[in-house]
């Protein structure tokens, strides 16, 4: 090898190695709840490998040692289910089968008071639901602030029966509050939320100051069906046996599109806005999985159930009125 190469080859392997690098560091530093300095520590070790051990193959090695017994620590890291949890995330759901009839254990069915969600009068709920009499499948969008992120909720509307709304979440504990960035780490456990349409959208639309746009799902109704029963699976194994939340692998819009992917045949293995996924409605639109008959501009605004839902926060027919005057996509 060229001893004028050495040097540009040196900070391309650099370069390669300082993003899985600061990873390690802040995984450390984040999730290592036995003491504060074992990020600082890392860091300074790679550095001092860096700086001084020679061949520099040898240190880049050393490093890379390094960061592969972090990722060994940190996928060991165990997520728990017996915690001081917040009141509307004490209760995991579970469910049952029974023909076509589910019921479903710890359906959430909350009335919230005040300013915010903390004074609430807390109802968990057995439900049971005719699969046979799903008519439809609504995707919702909450968006708080960021332009190109906002949460993901799935509703299956039935001929006899209020909605079936589901919303993965944080389970977070008492005084804990989420963080974007803490969301990459072992720090929240998984959580799916089961609930009436007016706890789940209404505390979101009333009480957090959300704006909220709902999209109906145009397909087939075993399809509704089979989506229903995949979300079904994940939360009776969560129930069984915690899993941990993940902003970008394991989060309310990858698990949906996974899901949506697998039973409707979306046609992109990939694409952007499954992670921007304030634009995912777009995606959606492009596949022709939502009202196509109007220009998307306008489906966009026509969607937006958030003055609906402020009006009929706390109503008992809060589904229906949410939907009154928007585009509703048939099942086959």
């Amino acid at each position: 090898m060229a001893r004028s190469n050495r040097p540009l080859l040196r900070t391309l392997a650099t370069l390669c190695l300082l993003l899985p690098a600061l990873w390690a560091v802040a995984a450390l530093s984040i999730d290592a709840a036995w003491a504060p300095w074992p990020g600082l520590a890392c860091a300074l070790l790679m550095t001092g490998l860096l700086a001084w051990l020679r061949p520099f193959r040898y240190a880049l090695a050393g490093c890379g040692l390094i960061v592969i017994g972090v990722i060994a620590w940190w996928l060991h890291l165990a997520p728990g289910s017996e915690r001081d949890w917040q009141a509307d995330v004490t209760r995991p759901p579970r469910a049952t089968l029974d023909g076509h009839m589910l019921t479903i254990e710890n359906v959430r069915n909350f009335r919230y008071h005040g300013a915010d969600d903390t004074d609430s009068e807390q109802h968990w709920e057995t439900r049971r639901y005719d699969l046979s009499k799903i008519i439809g499948l609504d995707i919702y969008l909450s968006s708080w602030g960021p332009q190109h992120i906002a949460h993901t909720i799935m509703s299956w509307r039935f001929a006899d029966g209020p909605p079936l709304a589901i919303s993965i979440e944080t389970r977070k504990e008492r005084g804990e509050s989420y963080s974007a960035v803490l969301g990459f780490f072992r720090q929240y456990e998984l959580y799916y939320v089961v609930a009436d349409e007016r706890d789940v959208i209404g505390v979101r639309t009333g009480h957090r100051g959300e704006t909220i746009r709902l999209y109906a799902i145009a397909g087939r109704r075993d399809g509704a069906r089979r989506l229903l029963m995949g979300y079904i699976k994940d939360i009776n194994a969560l129930a069984a046996q915690p899993r941990w939340y993940n902003a970008f692998t394991t989060n309310c819009t990858t698990v949906i599109f996974d899901n949506v992917q697998h039973v409707f045949g979306v046609s992109k293995l990939w694409d952007w806005r499954v992670y921007a996924n304030a634009h995912l409605p777009e995606m959606l639109y492009e596949e022709g999985f939502v009202d196509t008959t109007m220009p998307y501009a306008e489906l966009q605004q026509r969607s937006d159930i958030t003055a609906a839902a402020q009006a009929a926060d706390g109503a008992d027919d809060f589904s229906t009125r949410i939907r009154a005057n928007l585009p509703v996509a048939t099942m086959r």
